[in-house]
């Protein structure tokens, strides 16, 4: 009985390193901080989205209120600013899960869109590049953050 206690105390102490661990991991900008369009050759693992060229997103909002809220979308959902500006038009943010703690990259480019709404106001093009710094398969954690922050950003038009 008594070393039940102890393998499962050892289990637990090893996953409370392990999640400390994981959200203690650096992400250097030099490294994360990247053009999603300049992304070559295309990432095969199912840990990423890249939506750049006839793939990008769109916001329906013009650049300044779209980044604006996109910022905001993105500081509320915890995800931390680590180099760009959003209101400069490029900005990389990391993002964690929440019980471990694995980091993600989100690379964002903002274009004017040539794609104007249908009353004639400017709407604005993202490109995005968003990844898990460990592991193959995400179960598509990276492309629901990201499409939850543009519903989020796209709300109220």
């Amino acid at each position: 009985m008594k070393w039940i206690i102890v393998v499962g105390g050892l289990g637990v102490g090893l996953f409370a390193v392990l999640a400390l661990g994981l959200r203690l991991v650096p992400m250097p900008p030099e490294r994360w901080h990247v053009e999603p369009a300049d992304i070559e050759p295309r990432p095969s693992a199912p840990n990423n989205i890249l939506m750049v060229g006839p793939n990008a997103l769109r916001a329906e909002w013009e650049m300044e209120e779209a980044a604006r809220r996109l910022d905001d979308v993105a500081r509320a959902s915890g995800a931390q600013l680590i180099q760009g500006d959003l209101a400069q038009g490029h900005a990389t943010y990391v993002a964690r899960t929440p019980v471990m703690g694995f980091p993600d990259a989100i690379s964002i480019r903002l274009h004017p869109s040539d794609r104007p709404r249908l009353d004639g106001s400017p709407t604005t093009r993202i490109e995005v590049f968003s990844r898990s710094r460990f592991g193959y398969s995400d179960l598509g954690a990276n492309q629901r953050r990201f499409m939850g922050w543009l519903d989020a950003v796209n709300r109220d038009r």
